[in-house]
């Protein structure tokens, strides 16, 4: 469940102490030759990999020439963009929280690199001064960047912002409420649970409600993803945003489905979820309710917006553990998007840029932001495919 905008899940990763001097401290060698992720793909049950896996621990830096191999596989159509060019504006949203910071403090320190807030500036400007020029010579990237593979490989997720039919008053067509923050709700201090506030109503009568929507379902799943937009009955139209929770333990419905015996475990996603839901109507309660954590929401004339407190961009925009990936880095990734029916059949090659976290988005875990819309809602349904994951440091 997200701080910001946005939606979550899990893994691990290996950090090391900071220098004291602030400087950088790259490793220079090289993962084993089945692991660095350069040669052709291999293919697991679910379908292609489009990498070659890598297990090793740490940040392992490329030559030059496999950092061209990579650059050339580089589309911006892919990420929704015309040109290059059109990247500017999420690069600024990122290249003002990194200035933000003291340029001597510590972003990055995992095993073999090190890396100030300054270092990742100085990339963004140098990004920036490049995009013009990225279309007709992609390897640029390679020529101006140090390319490090992080391993072992990420978990890659998607989120979307959803869009639900609502009402200003409530009715038997709009039934749910969406809730802004309670005056009495206290920063880390545990909050009426999601069952008290759905279930019994303690919530109801205050004028907090700030819509009422048609479906349960959704209005859950609205919690989930912490931002969408509301259509109401004349047409109209606003965002919600995250604006605060209720301090309580954020509880995956996906773990808890396949606990029951409702979900097998290689089937747990956005889609399968919403099928199982669908079909124990008698269920639906009791299962939401294994979620204690609650989140309230603020309208906005425009969204979604990250952890940064700046707009997201699809399918450049992705949600980290900061830790891992803090706001500020340029990241290459390389995971699947699905195709009609599902399966990780189509590859993606991405510039990327962290710019949300979620309270679930643990350790070696991306979540990929691919915007509004039934497309971004089915590639965000089934993502749930390893990545690789590559951080760019300019030279």
């Amino acid at each position: 469940m997200p701080h910001s905008g946005f939606r979550a899940l899990c893994l691990a990763f290996l950090c090391l102490s900071i220098l004291s001097s602030g400087c950088s401290s790259r490793q220079t060698g090289t993962a084993p030759l089945s692991q660095r992720g350069y040669g052709s793909p291999s293919s697991s049950a679910g379908g292609p990999m489009f990498f070659t896996p890598l297990e090793q621990s740490g940040a392992f830096l490329l030559s030059q020439a496999q950092a061209e191999e990579l650059s050339r596989k580089l589309l911006p159509r892919q990420q929704g963009l015309g040109a290059w060019q059109d990247l500017d504006f999420a690069v600024r949203q990122s290249l003002a929280y990194a200035q933000s910071r003291p340029k001597d403090s510590i972003a990055i320190s995992a095993s073999g690199l090190t890396l100030t807030y300054g270092e990742l500036s100085a990339t963004l400007r140098r990004l920036q001064d490049l995009l013009p020029a990225l279309d007709k010579q992609p390897s640029l990237l390679a020529r101006d960047f140090s390319w490090y593979r992080l391993g072992p490989d990420f978990h890659c997720t998607g989120y979307f912002e959803p869009t639900l039919r609502a009402s200003r008053k409530k009715s038997a067509a709009y039934p749910y409420p969406l809730y802004r923050v309670p005056p009495d709700l206290r920063q880390g201090v545990a909050y009426y649970t999601r069952r008290d506030i759905d279930r019994k109503g303690v919530l109801a009568g205050r004028g907090l409600e700030l819509a009422w929507v048609s479906s349960e379902m959704d209005a859950f799943f609205l919690h989930i993803q912490g931002s969408g937009r509301l259509v109401f009955e004349d047409g109209s139209e606003t965002h919600v945003l995250y604006a605060g929770k209720n301090n309580r333990a954020y509880v995956p419905l996906g773990r808890v489905m396949r606990d029951q015996g409702l979900l097998a475990p290689d089937n747990i996603n956005m889609r399968a979820i919403r099928e199982c839901l669908l079909g124990n109507p008698e269920k639906c309660a009791e299962l939401y309710d294994s979620n204690p954590s609650y989140v309230f929401f603020r309208e906005a004339a425009q969204g979604p917006v990250g952890a940064m407190g700046r707009p997201l961009t699809p399918y450049v925009s992705i949600a980290t553990d900061r830790s891992v990936l803090p706001h500020g880095s340029l990241i290459f990734a390389t995971t699947a998007l699905p195709d009609a029916t599902g399966k990780p059949g189509r590859a993606f090659h991405g510039l990327l840029l962290p710019q949300d976290t979620g309270g679930a988005i643990k350790k070696r875990r991306i979540d990929l932001f691919c915007g509004p819309g039934e497309e971004a809602a089915h590639n965000a349904g089934y993502m749930d495919y390893p990545g690789a994951v590559y951080i760019l440091i300019k030279k």
